[in-house]
C-alpha cells in the first residue's frame, strides 16, 4: 500500500471525508486529494495527518502495518534509564528537622532519576534502600545547612562508627544529627551548632531511618 492508500483506508476506517481531514489538519481538500493519488512522502503534514486519521507516522509511511496509535511503542522508562545507566531513587517530600520536625503524616515521594555511577561515589546500596530528603533548620549548622538535600542510605540502620551523621526518628520527631554512644547505655544526638546542646535517647525513644552519606546545596 502506498501512502496514499492508507490515508484513504484511514479516512474510509473513520468514516470521514477528504474535506474533513483537510479541516483538521488545516490544509485545503485538494491538497488531501493529491496526497491520496500522488502520495508525496515528503508532505510537512504528515504528522498532523497522522494525528488526525488516529493513527501513526510509521503506519501511514509503510513502516508498521499495525493502523493502531501506539504501531511503534515508545521504550518505558525502565528500559531507557537502564540503557543510560541511571537508577530511581525516591525523594520523600517531607523536610526531615536538622532540629526536628513530627514524621508521623504521611509521606508522600516521588521517583528521580540518578547516574549509579555517581551514586557509587557515595554509597554501593541499592537505588531502593536510597532516600533524597530536604533537611530544615539550624541545628547541624555549618555542617549542613537549611534546605540543603540529604543523601540517606537505609541499608545503613545500625550506627557502628561514632559521630557519623544519622536521619533518626527520635520520640515521633525526624531529625538529622551525629550519633555517639553514652556511658550510660543510650545515645547521644549531637548537633554541629554548638549553640544546641546534646540530647540522650534510651530504649524504644530512638529509631535510626539511616545515615546521612551525602548532602548537597545550591551555589
Amino acid at each position: 500500500m502506498t501512502l496514499g492508500d492508507r490515508i484513504a483506508a484511514r479516512i474510509s476506517a473513520l468514516g470521514l471525508s477528504q474535506a474533513e481531514l483537510a479541516r483538521r489538519v488545516g490544509i485545503s481538500q485538494p491538497s488531501v486529494n493529491h496526497l491520496i493519488r500522488k502520495g508525496a512522502q515528503g508532505s510537512r503534514h504528515i504528522h498532523a495527518i497522522a494525528r488526525a486519521l488516529e493513527t501513526s507516522v510509521e503506519y501511514l509511511t509503510g513502516e508498521t502495518d499495525d493502523p493502531a496509535n501506539d504501531g511503534r511503542r515508545a521504550p518505558s522508562v525502565s528500559v531507557v534509564a537502564g540503557a543510560m545507566g541511571l537508577v530511581a531513587v525516591r525523594e520523600v517530600d517531607l523536610a526531615i528537622g536538622l532540629g526536628a520536625a513530627y514524621i508521623d503524616q504521611p509521606i508522600a515521594d516521588v521517583q528521580r532519576m540518578f547516574p549509579r555511577e555517581w551514586l557509587d561515589l557515595y554509597t554501593r546500596a541499592p537505588a531502593e534502600s536510597l532516600i533524597i530528603a530536604r533537611g530544615s533548620g539550624d541545628s547541624m549548622i555549618p555542617t549542613i545547612l537549611d534546605n540543603d538535600l540529604l543523601l540517606i542510605d537505609t541499608s545503613q540502620a545500625v550506627p557502628r562508627l561514632a559521630d557519623q551523621v544519622w536521619a533518626v526518628s527520635y520520640c515521633g520527631l525526624g531529625c538529622v544529627k551525629r550519633l555517639r554512644p553514652s556511658k550510660d547505655g543510650g545515645w547521644l544526638l549531637m548537633a554541629d551548632n554548638p549553640a544546641i546542646s546534646p540530647i540522650t535517647a534510651y530504649d524504644g525513644e530512638l529509631h535510626v531511618l539511616g545515615r546521612v552519606v551525602a548532602y548537597f546545596r545550591k551555589m
